[in-house]
């Protein structure tokens, strides 16, 4: 199966341009979500380095994300680069639990391998990779039990329907504007 970078871009952009005013870019260094502002329009949720996976991991912060936190340069947080003590580590870790369960879900839907990110690879702190995963796997599990939120309930049907059920774009993004017709979005 192929994963091309224009895809994902397309299924992203297709779903969430119009009812969300966000697109998805592809970026040269370090992702960044940009709120729309006086020269760009729209919103735009910035990969790295042209990596599918990067994008699916961007894509699974923006899904997070509430109203507000989407309208502040990367949602408002504050990112400790790589080579984090251990203290930080744990912080990182605990809130990449969520977005990188997501990114798991997103990876299965699309069958693409998914491989944690612990993301400290100059750190001072020891990693347990296979703890962490754990961690993923389970909130993972958690959302499909529970109900993943909105924008990413669709984003995944959309993946599912165009990598798994070898649907059209145009069927794949019927398929994920349905399930943002469903429910309300909270704040």
């Amino acid at each position: 199966m192929t994963h091309r970078l224009d895809d994902v871009i397309a299924l992203f952009d297709g779903l969430f341009m119009s009812s969300h005013r966000t697109r998805l870019v592809r970026g040269d260094d370090e992702p960044i979500y940009l709120p729309a502002d006086a020269s760009t329009p729209w919103h735009r949720v910035v990969f790295a380095h042209g990596f599918y996976a990067s994008a699916l991991h961007e894509i699974s912060h923006w899904c997070i994300a509430g109203a507000r936190r989407r309208q502040w340069e990367d949602y408002g947080y504050w990112y400790q680069p790589d080579g984090r003590d251990a203290g930080q580590q744990r912080e990182f870790e605990s809130v990449e639990v969520a977005p990188q369960a997501l990114e798991l879900l997103f990876s299965r839907a699309c069958g693409l391998r998914f491989n944690v990110s612990v993301d400290n690879l100059g750190g001072e702190a020891e990693v347990d990779r296979d703890a962490f995963r754990s961690r993923v796997e389970a909130r993972a599990a958690r959302y499909e039990a529970e109900g993943l939120p909105r924008r990413a309930e669709a984003f995944r049907t959309t993946l599912a329907a165009f990598y798994g059920e070898d649907a059209s774009l145009e069927e794949a993004l019927a398929a994920g504007r349905d399930c943002l017709r469903e429910a309300p979005e909270p704040a």
